[in-house]
């Protein structure tokens, strides 16, 4: 299987510092600050790049769990919102989840969509995280 990598450096203290982080797939720096992290500052953050991860995972493992059950979706779009409270820790990953899916039932769907929760590689690395949910909604 695929090794994938990625990269980050932070020059400075905590609050004052600044730092990059670099995907191994791509040319561009992601700027991040405290700020972006604690605040509202319009910079990148750990948490976002782990939700995208999060949300991007889930969207094509629920696509292969449904393909192989016979019902290859439209589309598959899913949101992550991650909850970075005191400690600092990541307490709660809500993903919402909208799927076009012709001739799935309802029960099928929610039986894969938790397959999917539980079996994508990143729901699995985050297993740590104490309360991840996920609302799923079937359009027709």
């Amino acid at each position: 299987m695929a090794v994938k990598n990625a990269e980050a450096t932070w020059n400075g203290t905590l609050k004052e510092g600044s730092g990059s982080m670099r995907l191994g797939s791509q040319a561009v720096d992601l700027p991040f600050t405290f700020a972006s992290r604690f605040a509202d500052e319009k910079k990148t953050n750990p948490e976002e790049l782990i939700g995208a991860a999060h949300a991007g995972c889930f969207s094509m493992f629920l696509s292969a769990q449904l393909t192989a059950a016979g019902f290859p979706p439209t589309s598959v779009h899913t949101t992550a919102t991650v909850h970075l409270t005191d400690g600092p820790t990541i307490s709660r990953i809500e993903l919402v989840c909208a799927a076009q899916v012709p001739g799935v039932d309802q029960a099928k769907f929610d039986e894969l969509v938790e397959t999917s929760k539980k079996g994508c590689p990143v729901s699995k690395a985050l297993a740590a995280v104490p309360d991840v949910s996920i609302t799923a909604t079937l359009n027709a």
